[in-house]
């Protein structure tokens, strides 16, 4: 039989007015990583899956900031939220 890896989970924080690096709000694996995507779906924060990026993040401490060799891959993430987030503001105007 195989082993399932546990789940992991991270969250990001980035402040637009301070323009740091994001940083490193929470992390968790198995039953804490489900606490920690509940928790966001329950706040109404996007979720994005990429199990590379998180293997990456995973490994830095609480409060972290990000290195910028990720700085690309976080900010494309950032920007198709924040454009997810503009077409559902359009939409709701709309509708």
């Amino acid at each position: 039989m195989n082993k399932q890896t546990p789940k992991k989970a991270v969250a990001l924080q980035y402040d637009l007015e301070k323009n740091t690096a994001p940083i490193v709000t929470a992390k968790g694996s198995g039953q804490l990583a489900e606490k920690i995507i509940s928790e966001g779906e329950k706040s109404n924060i996007k979720i994005q899956e990429d199990k590379s990026l998180v293997q990456l993040i995973y490994q830095l401490d609480l409060n972290a900031q990000i290195p910028a060799a990720l700085y690309p891959v976080v900010a494309e993430i950032f920007a198709l939220i924040y454009h997810a987030e503009a077409q559902a503001g359009k939409l709701r105007d709309e509708g």
